[in-house]
């Protein structure tokens, strides 16, 4: 099991067994903090709590001195790990509100015969579990828990059915039945002595609009907002090993740069950012625009498109569960540029979900107006006639996002959100798979969040959508897999305890504005960030997926999995031959294929 992780920690491993209470542990470590006294297994100074530990705790500093002035003595310089051990014994579950960092950990504590478990508050970093004979085994990876031979791979069908609605398997589901994810925010406490499982929540996202702050100035708001991701940047910049930073040009990697320039000199940063001759895809001229306006140190790659689709089939190799997002590849690509330069990069990920800077939330409006104002038979014969339209191969184009909409709302507003990011929509998932869901099943998850949501409108229940699940299961699954690929830690700003509180309580208004997204984010950075770099649309990480997919060889199916081979050459021979664009599916069917064909070889062998 350790050694299938060694990609995620190439730079030591660290194992133990108690015999009494038949606990075994083991570690991978990539070394940031502290590299002389931070090997694991750590212990206390008795031994009696131990733990594993995967992240960075950014507090851990202001942490060490409550607990030293508490009388508790430290055998490390100053690794972040032994603040955990030692939090635990003084504040126990409490510990983990104090926690401001990406975290997996488990914690033995030999004289309560328990394993205490624990995830950071939006998942940054992962964690799998089973229940088995034996106990309970876990893991940073699915392809690592599947190693122990106690962990049956049955295929959860339901899962399945929501890989294919959502473009990712929602927390705490995985593709196995037997396998869980523990949530973000969520923690868990195993009894040795009677394999009691309990699970909790000690962290929920939930939006809280303070209509006091649109009676400040936009100024000061934007000061405040600023002032804290700077403080979050400067947490994010400490480590005993050279850091970077991501730099594509948009908003939230520039302002994360726009921030780090105030801690360190910008001609001692180094900046990261790869391009592609096709300038469909490339944002190398905003990089190197923002970098220039800063004088960073920075280094880019411009590659040919078809050496991301060369690479492809190792990424997809190398992926643990299944997921169905393609910038994967892209993100490896940078990832793997950036690694031989540093082992620790800073990004944007969570300025998206925060801030309102998807396309749906500009759609919010318009949909409920299109919604509440033209009859049923009305929408269904605009839905037809734009289907009807021929696919562009561009990315992310006016077409494909119109399609995306115009489905969505063919469905209840409670699930507008998964829908228009869904591969297939539920009938096609019926047909496909020969078994129908009902709605309320299939997107049971998101129908809760939003039916409890107490957002007051729906850029707020939809920003708890992104965040909740968007963010967690897929944008962080995402560059998570791809950086430790790689062995580099990825470190978000953005999703600082601070910047989450305060950005929680922006009003709607002070998101969207006109139509655009991060309204304050934008305003604040006037003046720092070049006009042109500001007023940019919003762009993703793409690759020409859609023309890819209609020459590549798709494996039609798999023994393990029901389903219908004549719906799937459809939906194939509808995508290649332009009449509807199928790319998320076929995408996400080669990423779900690829995966079991490789654990039935490796169960087999």
């Amino acid at each position: 099991m350790a050694d299938a992780l060694a990609h995620r920690g190439p730079d030591g491993d660290g194992y133990f067994y108690c015999p009494v209470n038949r606990v075994s542990l083991a570690h991978r470590r990539l070394a940031i903090l502290d590299i002389a006294g931070g090997d694991q297994p750590m212990w206390n100074e008795d031994g009696s709590i131990g733990i594993v530990f995967n992240g960075e705790i950014y507090n851990h500093i202001e942490l060490r001195r409550l607990l030293e002035r508490s009388g508790h003595a430290f055998q490390s310089d100053h690794s972040d790990t032994e603040v955990l051990v030692h939090g635990y014994e003084e504040w126990g579950l409490g510990m983990l509100e104090r926690l401001n960092g990406m975290f997996a950990f488990c914690i033995y504590d030999r004289p309560k015969r328990q394993l205490f478990f624990a995830r950071d508050r939006f998942g940054k970093k992962p964690l799998y579990y089973a229940l088995v004979p034996e106990g309970i085994t876990f893991a940073s990876e699915l392809k690592a828990l599947l190693k122990h031979t106690g962990v049956a791979t049955e295929i959860d069908m339901l899962a399945v059915k929501k890989y294919f609605a959502y473009g990712f398997i929602p927390a705490p589901a995985s593709l196995y039945r037997s396998v869980r994810k523990l949530p973000g925010g969520c923690h868990m406490r195993f009894d040795l002595a009677t394999s009691e499982l309990q699970t909790g929540r000690y962290y929920k996202f939930e939006v809280a609009p303070d209509d006091s702050l649109l009676r400040a100035p936009e100024s000061d708001v934007g000061e405040e907002l600023l002032a804290h991701l700077s403080t979050a940047t400067r947490r994010r910049l400490v480590a005993d090993r050279p850091v970077g930073i991501f730099l594509s040009g948009g908003l939230d990697s520039s302002a994360i740069l726009a921030c780090a320039s105030k801690e360190k000199l910008a001609q001692t940063i180094r900046t990261f950012s790869i391009g592609f001759h096709e300038k469909t895809f490339d944002e190398s001229l905003h990089a190197r625009m923002v970098a220039d306006h800063f004088g960073t140190d920075h280094s880019e790659e411009i590659l040919d498109i078809l050496s991301a689709k060369e690479i492809s089939s190792h990424v997809i190799d190398l992926l643990d569960e299944p997921m169905g997002d393609s910038s994967i590849l892209p993100t490896y690509l940078l990832a793997a540029f950036a690694r031989k330069h540093v082992v620790v990069a800073l990004s944007g990920d969570g300025g998206d979900e925060l801030l309102a800077g998807y396309a749906p939330f500009r759609a919010l409006g318009p949909s409920k107006f299109y919604r509440d104002v033209l009859p049923d038979f009305m929408r269904c014969w605009i839905r037809r006639g734009i289907d009807a339209l021929p696919s562009s191969e561009n990315y992310l184009s006016l077409d494909f996002k119109v399609k995306r909409t115009l489905r969505g709302l063919s469905y209840p507003p409670k699930v507008w959100n998964p829908v228009w990011l869904s591969p297939l929509e539920p009938n096609e998932i019926a047909d496909l798979l020969e078994s129908p869901t009902p709605l309320n099943l299939l997107y049971e998850d998101a129908i809760q969040a939003w039916e409890s949501s107490r957002a007051p409108d729906l850029i707020g229940k939809t920003t708890e959508f992104y965040v909740q699940f968007y963010l967690q299961d897929s944008i962080l699954t995402k560059v998570d897999r791809a950086s430790m690929m790689v062995g580099l830690e990825v470190r978000a700003p953005f999703l600082d305890n601070d910047v989450v509180e305060f950005a929680r309580r922006l009003p709607s208004a002070l998101k969207m504005r006109h139509g655009r997204g991060k309204h304050i984010l934008r305003h604040a950075l006037r003046g720092r960030l070049p006009d042109r770099i500001l007023d940019l649309p919003k762009k993703g990480f793409g690759i020409p997926l859609t023309s890819w997919l209609k020459t590549w060889a798709l494996p039609s199916g798999s023994p393990l999995l029901q389903h219908s081979e004549a719906r799937f050459e459809e939906l194939r021979s509808s995508h290649k031959s332009g009449k509807k664009d199928e790319r998320l599916f076929l995408w996400c069917w080669l990423v779900l294929q690829n995966h079991l064909e490789a654990c039935r070889v490796d169960k087999t062998n």
